[in-house]
């Protein structure tokens, strides 16, 4: 058996998966979190497990991947324990991308012709109207994406993170990390307060905290927060059936400037409450709740769905997303400091990309043959290193 001592940064949904898949490769596995699991991005998020919004490159790949593990891993799960893979919520029910302007029309086609091995199937105004009743008639194109699903992330985090325990890992909760041992140029443990953890292999899955704790390490990575909020409204049963969004979504996500963005991105969740987004703006570790904010993206919901004017907000709440300059997530080990690796950049789509993330990471680890590529994710990229060399 594997002993390896890997000490995993971070109890959210990439640092749950990652902790599952090495234990499960027979690493000795150490998860360590500042907070409690799942209590930072991870229970901000809305749990989206999307191909439908990412275009050609690895990181459609990396999504491809996933939509193909995440079904696998639920009923691995559910083998150990029913009751935990049902806090998943895993649901398979699809996407629906709709455009409303001419332009937009023949940008989501285009788009959506250049998802190579993803189905995007156009639909007719009567067969979207079937699909999804309560949305606007004023549409000039829809994609229906079957691949597309949705999860609860906590639940699917700490459903992930149970399956790590139940084969060895343990969880150090309420344990900050102040620093790094290092020998030889190769890290050999991570400091808290009163003693340091021993590890072969330092996984650095802190989200939109990774930035900082990778500068405590002593290898700094140019990740930062952008923060995206949510509203959320009282049950709806039927209302919306699949997760609805418009195209102009996918420019938001795609989108450098540190100015608000704001798009119509609308699902149901099994309780039947609706999750009303979104936004994506970088202010730091700012967590105000902004009414202009929640505003701008209820008016832009109501256009896709105007049934939801009568909608009754029951909350609504923001997160950080680990944000990096080309948009991709961050997957290797650092070249500057042995046995660190570095898991996180994921942006909004941490919570689809988790399993795949981390099949990849075991891999790795593991010298085995990937199941894609990962030359695009590597830490020594411009956008990760450049920025805090400078």
């Amino acid at each position: 058996m594997n002993r390896t001592r890997v000490v995993v940064l971070g109890a959210g949904i990439i640092g749950a998966a990652c902790a599952r898949e090495l234990s499960l490769a027979g690493f000795d596995v150490v998860v360590v979190d500042r907070g409690r699991p799942a209590g930072g991005t991870t229970s901000h998020g809305e749990g989206n497990v999307l191909v439908s919004d990412k275009g050609p490159g690895a990181e459609l790949e990396l999504a491809r991947l996933s939509v193909r593990l995440w079904p696998q891993v639920v009923a691995e799960i559910a083998d150990e324990d029913a009751r935990t893979a049902s806090a998943i919520e895993y649901d398979p029910k699809g996407g629906i991308v709709v455009a409303t302007t001419e332009d937009g029309a023949r940008a989501l086609t285009a788009f959506a012709g250049t998802q190579l091995g993803v189905r995007a199937e156009p639909l007719s105004l009567k067969e979207l109207m079937t699909a999804e009743p309560a949305l606007t008639r004023d549409v000039t194109a829809a994609f229906h994406y079957p691949e597309d699903a949705q999860v609860q992330p906590a639940g699917a985090a700490l459903a992930l993170l149970t399956s790590a325990l139940r084969h060895g890992a343990r969880l150090r909760a309420d344990t900050e990390v102040v620093g790094a041992s290092v020998h030889s140029g190769r890290i050999t443990g991570v400091r808290v307060p009163g003693e340091v953890i021993e590890a072969d292999v330092v996984v650095n899955a802190a989200g939109p905290w990774a930035g900082q704790v990778s500068a405590l390490l002593g290898a700094p990575i140019a990740v930062r927060p952008r923060r995206g909020e949510v509203l959320v409204t009282t049950p709806m049963p039927g209302v919306v059936r699949h997760k609805v969004y418009d195209a102009d979504y996918v420019g938001a996500v795609g989108a450098d400037s540190g100015d608000l963005q704001t798009s119509a991105v609308v699902e149901s969740t099994w309780g039947g409450t609706v999750l009303i987004g979104s936004s994506r703006r970088r202010v730091g570790f700012d967590d105000t709740i902004r009414p202009g904010v929640l505003g701008a993206i209820a008016a832009k919901a109501l256009r896709l769905f105007p049934a939801l004017a009568d909608a009754a907000i029951m909350r609504a709440y923001g997160g950080f997303r680990p944000y990096v300059d080309d948009h991709l997530p961050v997957l290797g080990e650092d070249p500057r400091l042995g046995n660190l690796w570095h898991a996180t950049g994921h942006e909004g789509a941490g919570i689809g990309l988790s399993v795949g993330t981390a099949r990849l990471l075991r891999e790795l680890l593991t010298g085995a043959e990937t199941a894609m590529p990962v030359d695009e994710f590597t830490v020594d990229r411009p956008a990760v290193l450049a920025e805090v060399a400078a």
